[in-house]
């Protein structure tokens, strides 16, 4: 299983997650000329795409979804909440009730505290390895829900969106602020860390740092936070321009 990114952060996100047997995306915050010239810097072929995944409706997740979807003919999974929002009346439902399989790939929903309409994350399970993958940014607080949700995953892609003091004496409105920070916000780094520190770690192979922001935190200071684990996983750093290469996990 691999997990590859085309951005990711404010001004746009598209993850992508492949086996031997099929490729899925998850969100499309892109315009389409855009996502097909970062998707050609990750040397694949996008009609090889089986489904896409979309966690929320805003902007920066869920703008490019519909155009991506009708123009490559992919099928659309969400919830009734984010199709409502997104205005899409053609999709398959998913919500934290059941999980779908795609050939040799399973994947949950997980309900997520998000100002959005339904908001969800995605867990993905290789099946002839068992393996698991999780992915889980744009969530104001990591409830006991989710963190039992994403206990034992090989490999994490988990949000550090802001720096508490640099979101504070920052450029944003107080009203962004607040929202930001609030229950319903993104993770803040030390959210995020106290997740790491109190999940099982063992099968952890592979942790990336995504959804950071680039005016409210800086991939120094997550990577400072992040240095008493250098030795126990492979650690990796989302950028909004070039997200990140593929990763095997």
């Amino acid at each position: 299983m691999q997990i590859a990114s085309l951005g990711s952060g404010s001004k746009g996100n598209a993850t992508l997650v492949r086996t031997e047997k099929t490729c899925v995306l998850i969100d499309c915050g892109f315009s389409l000329p855009q996502f097909k010239k970062r998707a050609q810097k990750l040397n694949f072929d996008i009609t090889d795409i089986r489904a896409l995944l979309v966690t929320h409706e805003h902007s920066d997740h869920g703008s490019g979804v519909s155009r991506l979807a009708k123009q490559l003919n992919i099928p659309l999974w969400m919830t009734v909440g984010t199709a409502k929002s997104l205005g899409v009346e053609q999709y398959h439902i998913i919500d934290g009730s059941h999980e779908i399989e795609l050939d040799d790939l399973s994947i949950r929903a997980v309900t997520v505290p998000h100002d959005a309409a339904e908001p969800v994350q995605y867990i993905f399970k290789h099946i002839p390895s068992g393996r698991k993958l999780g992915v889980l940014t744009d969530s104001g607080h990591i409830s006991s829900f989710v963190k039992q949700a994403y206990h034992g995953v090989n490999g994490l892609l988990l949000e550090f969106n802001y720096d508490e003091s640099m979101l504070q004496n920052g450029p944003y409105p107080q009203y962004l602020k607040k929202r930001i920070s609030g229950k319903q916000g993104h993770l803040s780094n030390i959210q995020s860390m106290e997740m790491l520190n109190q999940l099982d770690t063992k099968s952890l192979e592979c942790l990336i740092a995504a959804h950071i922001s680039e005016k409210n935190n800086s991939p120094e200071i997550v990577s400072h936070l992040l240095q008493p684990y250098a030795d126990k996983f492979q650690q990796v750093l989302a950028c909004q321009d070039n997200g990140f290469e593929w990763i095997s996990i």
